[in-house]
Order: structure tokens, then sequence, then C-alpha cells
């Protein structure tokens, strides 16, 4: 059984003397039992709506949602016992502290995790006792991460984890996820982090305009886009461009003064950017060509995505 599906979701939005807004147009996302997905998007691509429509907080207008084989607004009390929702910009009672909200919340569950050890687990042991209004923005988000999780759910919904988190707190966060999928607990991570969907995701989906333009592993999405390594070299021997561009790995050399950009093969698998690199140097020891100021570049999620979506690959928070 699929974990988290949600089948032909289409949802429009009407707005009183001004056109409807269509904010998914027949988008399907499916995360297998233990499986980490993300969901990348830009502003108004329809990640938030989807999340909506997953959590049964809204209604689709057609379509099928279901969370652990249950309908998430028909089966709404059962739902709440097995899935975790956690919301950028969440509004938590502000007058409780730390270590009262997560108690509160234990307290919704037959069964869960102990709020002490949570409250430590992500960060915020030395703020237990801190109004949730005077925390800083990073720690309601971690607040909101461990509301989410007290309940011990068998799936949760993370959307933007890291957003206003530093460095260390960031890394922490992701540790988290890596121990929750150990731990076979299904994860929607939605982000617009590169960096975190690639370290964390086992698949990634890609919403634009509030339609599905791809789903795959990041190294699928990437040669879906047609996208292939390259070597920056320079050299002031105008030999190498010739020597170089005969080599079945490169599929093409641009030579721009003593520089030279070299992009590997297209063909059915492609040239792998290590295979690039090293063979671009044996052919160029061969010759006795020095190159410096050597430069490898391998094409990820964020040249995918600008390439499968034709936006600036400059993400922005929903």
């Amino acid at each position: 059984m699929t974990a988290l599906v949600a089948q032909h979701l289409r949802k429009t939005y009407r707005r009183r003397g001004r056109p409807p807004v269509v904010a998914l147009d027949d988008v399907s996302v499916s995360v297998a039992p233990g499986e980490v997905v993300g969901l990348l998007g830009r502003n108004g691509a329809g990640k938030s709506t989807t999340v909506q429509l997953l959590a049964g907080a809204r209604a689709p207008d057609s379509g099928r949602v279901r969370v652990l084989g249950l309908d998430p607004r028909a089966d709404r009390r059962r739902v709440r016992g097995v899935l975790g929702v956690q919301l950028q910009g969440a509004t938590l009672h502000g007058a409780l502290t730390v270590r009262e909200l997560v108690r509160l919340y234990r307290s919704f569950y037959r069964r869960g995790l102990d709020p002490d050890r949570l409250v430590e687990r992500v960060g915020l042991g030395e703020a237990r006792d801190t109004r949730f209004e005077q925390l800083s923005g990073g720690q309601q988000q971690r607040v909101s991460v461990a509301l989410a999780l007290v309940g011990e759910p068998r799936a949760v919904v993370l959307d933007e984890l890291t957003s206003g988190l530093d460095p260390e707190a960031r890394r922490s966060m992701w540790a988290l996820v890596e121990d929750l999928r150990a731990d076979g607990v299904t994860v929607l991570l939605v982000s617009h982090h590169m960096e975190e969907v690639e370290r964390l995701c086992d698949r990634v989906t890609i919403l634009d305009a509030g339609r599905v333009v791809a789903t795959g592993t990041v190294p699928g999405l990437v040669e879906r886009a047609g996208l292939r390594p390259t070597v920056t070299l320079r050299t002031d021997d105008p030999a190498a461009a010739g020597v170089l561009a005969r080599l079945p790995v490169v599929g093409q050399v641009d030579a721009r003064g003593p520089r030279l950009v070299v992009t590997g093969s297209a063909g059915p698998a492609g040239t792998g950017p290590d295979e690039l690199l090293r063979e671009v140097g044996s052919a160029l020891a061969r010759v006795g060509v020095v190159a410096t100021e050597t430069h490898l570049r391998r094409p990820g999620l964020d040249d995918a995505f600008l390439a499968l979506t034709g936006s600036s690959s400059t993400l922005e928070a929903p």
C-alpha cells in the first residue's frame, strides 16, 4: 500500500469579481512507506494547496487523496493519529512555553514520543521554558516540527522544514529526517532548498503553475533535462581543443581564448562527471599539454529545475 497518494487533483479558487485561479490541474503525487519525497516549485506552483488537500484541510474539486489508505476528510480522526503535519508559519498559543506546547499536543494521542526528549532532539532544550511568542522564527519552526512528530506518526508532511534556521540547526533537522527514514516513517518534504532536497529525498516531484512537470530521482531528472557535465580549463596550447574534441566522451569543446569549456557526450547513458574529468586529463597528459585552473561542474537539481520549468533557478519560499 502506498503511504501517501494524491491522484488527478484539481483545485480552483473562486474570487468575487475576478477570474478563478486554478491552483492544481491534474496533479498526482505518491510516497511509498519509508520513502522521502521532495515537492519542489516556485511561489504559486501549488505546493501549499497539495499539502492542504493531503492533510484534509481542504477538499479537492476532483481527484482522490489517501493517507495510509484513509480518506483525510471522511476519516479525519484516524488520519490525525497517523499523519503529522508541520506547516510553515503555524500559529500557536503565544503564552505557552515550548515544553507546555509539546506536552499539550502529546496529550492528544494515545501513544507518542516523550515530550522532553523530543524538545532536546529538535534543539530547543535551552528554550524549553520560553514562551512561544518570545522565540525566534527559527525556534518557532522547530516547535512546529516537534508538534508534528510528538504523536509518533507513520507519515509526516514537512513544509519548509529549515526555513529561518542557521546552518548548524539546518543540519540537525536533516539528521532528524534521516532518522525518520531509518525508522520507516514516510516523509513528504516541501522545500525550496536544493541542497536539502538532493541530500534527503529518494525522489522529487516538480510542480509548475499547478501541474506536475517531472517526477523522479535527482540523477533521473538531470538526465531527463538533457544536462551534461562540463570541464573548464585554461591552456595556452592551441592544439588542446582539437585533442579534446576527438575524445568519445566529449560532446563539444567551446574555445574562448585560453579558456576551454569541455562538455560531456550525450548518448544513451551520457558521460559521467568523473569519467569526463579523467579522460580529459589523460588526453592532455599524453600530448604534453599543461592545463591550469581545471574546474569540473556537475549538473544538479537546480539546473534540472531550470531546464524543466524554464523558470528562474532561484526558488522562493511559499
